[in-house]
């Protein structure tokens, strides 16, 4: 590939709250280097075991708040069988719920922006009370 390009980098995010949070304008924000790909991809990779990255409905909050309810309902806190409970209640639950998830994505560039769906975003879901800052490891390739 002539004009080839890579360029890495770490993004951290503030801490949140509890939920799925649309993160799309700050790694667009933390990526102007998008722009000067012809054609590429954008891998992000969160480097953490009690979130998730995911991407989903990006206008309407409901869909987000639906999605906390579901995950919530359908991996209960205090689950008499956890044996993983020394961190809190909360965090075998996020553990599981990371894995149903997953902690990446990859998403297509093309004349140097992200090939998102008109109502598609890039969301974190922070499974933890208090989750802290959250790392992601940005990785762009593609042609210039």
């Amino acid at each position: 590939m002539t004009n080839s390009y890579w360029h890495s980098e770490t993004i951290t995010l503030k801490p949140r709250s509890r939920g799925f949070h649309l993160i799309t304008d700050e790694i667009h924000s933390a990526l102007p280097q998008v722009a000067e790909l012809q054609v590429g991809l954008l891998h992000l990779w969160l480097q953490h075991t009690s979130a998730a990255l995911t991407i989903n409905e990006n206008a309407d909050p409901s869909v987000r708040t639906d999605l906390e309810a579901w995950f919530n309902h359908t991996v209960e806190e205090d689950t008499p069988y956890f044996t993983h409970t020394f961190e809190g209640s909360d965090d075998m639950p996020a553990h599981i719920k990371s894995s149903l998830l997953g902690c990446e994505v990859t998403i297509p560039v093309a004349d140097g922006r992200l090939q998102l769906g008109t109502w598609q975003g890039i969301i974190l879901a922070e499974h933890r009370n208090q989750g802290g800052s959250r790392r992601i490891v940005a990785t762009l390739q593609g042609k210039a």
